[in-house]
């Protein structure tokens, strides 16, 4: 798959929910995985769009896992010209605590937690104004089925979102992309990903969650595109509606 697939995604995602606007300052979210990996990559040539016209970084949050490349990154940035900064810190000792362990392992909310507050206190020192993530559609049904089985609401997250605390806005240009577009452009393009090291990696009700869903698509194949075009099919959302 072509990486113009991802730049087409990208910009009827913008159209559709206004995710980029003249003078932002955008900074993204990259873990190091494929997701974030292809979204700086494909947000530096988004930028060369006929009205495009935006700054763009890449935040790096190291939690402090051993073994993490840095460097695959760094060259990485280099390679295509994009600015790369590296937030170390303490949070990986934070989370091994005692206190802070839940049936002996680390809380990924608080890890998530942590991680944020470092990556929008580093945006704001940048001057940005919004911060890109790399959630695709994927993500958002699995979020939305998450949120229904654990939370008892019908929701996910959503493509731009403002977050008045910080005065910043999160934005996710691939709402628009599935996980398995994404795989297909990374290897077509050679574009890395650096290898996971968190402990409690392929354990979570997330990764469940999408075990679940594959064994679903794998019966219904049609589900996988209809889930996702009804997040955005707000006209035939029909839910009960108790009297008061």
């Amino acid at each position: 798959m072509k990486i113009q697939s991802v730049l087409r995604a990208i910009r009827n995602a913008d159209r559709d929910f206004g995710l980029i606007e003249d003078g932002d300052h955008i900074a993204v979210a990259l873990s190091g995985g494929k997701d974030s990996m292809l979204l700086f990559v494909a947000l530096g040539m988004y930028q060369k769009f006929k009205g495009k016209n935006f700054e763009l970084c890449g935040i790096h949050v190291d939690v402090g896992f051993e073994e993490f490349e840095h460097e695959l990154m760094k060259q990485f940035a280099q390679q295509y010209g994009l600015n790369l900064y590296i937030e170390k810190t303490r949070i990986y000792e934070i989370l091994q605590n005692e206190k802070n362990l839940h049936n002996g392992k680390i809380q990924c909310s608080l890890c998530s937690t942590l991680k944020k507050g470092v990556l929008f206190e580093k945006a704001k020192d940048l001057g940005c104004n919004k911060i890109a993530l790399g959630h695709h559609g994927d993500d958002a049904v699995e979020t939305l089925f998450l949120n229904m089985i654990h939370g008892s609401k019908i929701a996910t997250f959503l493509p731009i979102q403002y977050m008045s605390r910080m005065d910043m806005y999160m934005i996710r240009p691939l709402v628009y992309m599935k996980e398995s577009e994404i795989v297909g452009v990374t290897a077509e393009n050679d574009i890395p990903s650096v290898r996971r090291v968190c402990p409690n990696d392929g354990y979570t009700q997330r990764q469940e969650m999408k075990e679940l869903l594959d064994v679903l698509y794998e019966k219904y194949p049609m589900a996988h595109d209809n889930f996702i075009t009804s997040l955005s099919n707000t006209k035939q959302v029909s839910l009960w509606n108790k009297e008061k």
